[in-house]
């Protein structure tokens, strides 16, 4: 179980949309604390859950596809258990198999096609614990064989915008870490 210092919003007094997030998030992964502090604060929670992930990250430019293989390259680089669980769930629902899965843990993305491979090497140059990471000229090309520029500023912007949400969440204790996680001890 994930511990915060923030106020948390029990189940029962959260409005009905946020009930809905909180019943998916503790489904999935049985730490719903993310919803619970940010329903403190609706307007933050709307731009988290329906501006964000609604309208951009399920409905943009780019398919689901290619942001849910992002996302989990992106959880598995950082550590976070409960983002883990939940983005384990959204590539296995897209039809990805466990040796895929497998593969993508020990960053062998050799069985994967080209467009797949581009996004999660573009996750894995966005993530927290790559001090360093750079939109090569090689990795460049081999997204722009398959993304528009403005498909992969928004492949860019999402997965942005996820290192930010997981940073704090670590900070703020909003989620649970694997073992593994280089980001402070729970």
């Amino acid at each position: 179980m994930s511990e915060t210092l923030l106020t948390r919003v029990p189940r029962d007094e959260l409005p009905e949309g946020a009930r809905l997030a909180w019943d998916a998030l503790n489904d999935l992964t049985g730490t719903p604390t993310f919803i619970e502090a940010f329903a403190k604060a609706p307007e933050l929670l709307d731009f988290a859950m329906v501006q964000f992930y609604q309208n951009i990250f399920f409905n943009g430019r780019v398919g689901e596809k290619h942001k849910q293989l992002s996302r989990l390259r992106l959880s598995m680089n950082h550590g976070c258990r409960t983002c883990n669980l939940q983005n384990l769930s959204g590539v296995s629902e897209l039809g990805y198999s466990q040796a895929k899965i497998d593969a993508m843990w020990r960053q062998d993305y050799s069985s994967f096609t080209e467009d797949e491979q581009a996004v999660m090497e573009l996750a894995d140059e966005l993530a927290l614990n790559n001090v360093h990471g750079t939109l090569s000229p090689e990795l460049h090309t081999k997204l722009k064989r398959h993304f528009s520029d403005e498909e992969i500023l928004e492949l860019g912007l999402c997965l942005s915008i996820i290192v930010g949400l997981v940073k704090l969440s670590f900070v703020f204790g909003l989620v649970e870490k694997e073992d593994y996680c280089e980001f402070g001890t729970q």
